[in-house]
This record gives C-alpha cells, sequence and structure tokens, in this order.
C-alpha cells in the first residue's frame, strides 16, 4: 500500500466506477427500457454507491491538501464535514451494500447462474465488465479501509441507517412488481410467496451483520496499526 499513494489510489477506482458506469449504460439491454430502468438493480445502485463514495473521498484529499497550514476555521470545519460525510458512506452504504452485492451475486452465480444472471447476459455484458460490476467493488472497498481509518457512528445509529435503506431498496422492489408484474432478479419469479417473504425478512439482518463485519474490521486494522507504532516506538 505504501508504494502508491492512497490519494493516487483513490482516483484510480474513481476513474474505474466511471468507466464501468458509462460502459453499463452504454448497453442497449431490455431491462433498461422497462419501468425503473437501472434503478430497480441493487448492482446499480452499489456501483452509484461506490462512484459517489470515492468522489467523496477524493474530494476530501483535495480539500485537505488546500486546507494545509491554512488557519482559516471556516475551511477546517468544511474538511470535518466532508471527513464526517465520507465515513458514514463507508460505514453505512459502501461496505456493507458493497459486500453484499459481490457475496450473493456470486453465491447465487456459483448455486445456479439463472437465478441471478442468465446466459442471455453474456451477449450484452463482457466478463471484465461483469467483474467491474461483482468483483471488484470488494477488493476496492478493503483497500479503501485498508489505507484510511474511518470513524463509526455509533452502533444504533449505523444499523438504523442500514436498516432504511434495506427496507427502502425492499419496497423499492415490490413496487416495481406491482406496477409492471415481473419480479427485478430470476430467484424472486421462483420462490413462492411464503418463501418471498422469508427471503425478503432476511435480507436486512444480513445487511446488519456486514455493517458490524466492517465495523469489527475496520477497528482491528487500525487497532493492530496502532500497537505495531506503539511498538516500533
Amino acid at each position: 500500500m505504501a508504494l502508491i499513494p492512497s490519494q493516487v489510489l483513490r482516483v484510480a477506482i474513481l476513474l474505474s466506477y466511471f468507466s464501468i458506469l458509462c460502459n453499463y449504460k452504454a448497453i442497449d439491454m431490455p431491462a433498461h427500457q422497462t419501468y425503473g430502468g437501472s434503478w430497480k438493480f441493487l448492482t446499480f445502485i452499489d456501483l452509484v454507491i461506490q462512484a459517489v463514495f470515492f468522489g467523496v473521498c477524493v474530494l476530501t484529499d483535495l480539500s485537505g491538501m488546500l486546507t494545509r497550514g491554512s488557519d482559516i476555521r471556516e475551511q477546517e470545519q468544511q474538511l470535518k464535514k466532508l471527513i464526517g460525510l465520507r465515513d458514514w458512506m463507508m460505514a453505512v452504504l459502501a461496505f456493507p451494500v458493497g459486500v453484499c452485492v459481490v457475496t450473493m451475486f456470486w453465491a447465487l452465480y456459483l448455486y445456479d447462474r439463472d437465478l441471478v444472471y442468465p446466459k442471455l447476459l453474456d451477449s450484452f455484458i463482457p466478463q471484465w465488465l461483469n467483474h467491474g460490476m461483482h468483483t471488484t467493488v470488494l477488493p476496492f472497498i478493503i483497500i479503501e479501509m485498508r489505507t484510511t481509518y474511518h470513524h463509526y457512528p455509533s452502533r444504533s445509529c449505523g444499523l438504523s441507517a442500514v436498516f432504511c435503506f434495506t427496507v427502502g431498496y425492499i419496497l423499492w422492489v415490490c413496487w416495481v412488481h406491482s406496477v409492471t408484474g415481473v419480479w427485478v432478479y430470476p430467484l424472486l419469479e421462483r420462490l413462492g410467496s411464503l418463501s418471498r417473504l422469508f427471503f425478503f425478512s432476511c435480507l436486512p439482518p444480513l445487511l446488519s451483520l456486514f455493517y458490524v463485519l466492517g465495523e469489527t474490521l475496520n477497528s482491528y486494522i487500525w487497532d493492530h496499526a496502532y500497537t505495531n507504532k506503539i511498538k516500533a516506538e
């Protein structure tokens, strides 16, 4: 990590997300033309979250460079707000949603790809773009966690925000179905009513688990780094 400055890594990751989003939106898929467009897919929502998050990271780095050595209190306050926004997005959105997309996609893909990514999509989405949407998200977010300490909100506030996001997405998926009569994912089409209800009820605890995982990993990485620094001194 030390070989490449964290600021350079963030810019590179941000540019990669711009490339992925532009290439994805350029694909002429029927699903993009139906109600809700790309916004009904959690993968696309996650890509936007990751792009906005790393955009905030880059903006924070630039603000930090501009305010370095400055005594202007207003600039310092703006920088603190950016850092607070960056840390909140990492804790509540970027890490739990990113990990959820990667783990759920590949778990379902390996079990039966037609449940989440039918073979028909291979003719629309190249392999590199598929991995950009469903694989590299995880190492990118781990790199960010490893290079920068993120202050997590209180457990209750963080979990409440994750719960609201998850329930909001579930309601959005149900609304799309009520309008179109078609479920967003093939998996939901195959499930019965009770099984579908059980699946939806498992999502908030799952995202909450990923939130706690991120909080624990963040603490472990930086407590460990702090301990090693003290020993070295």
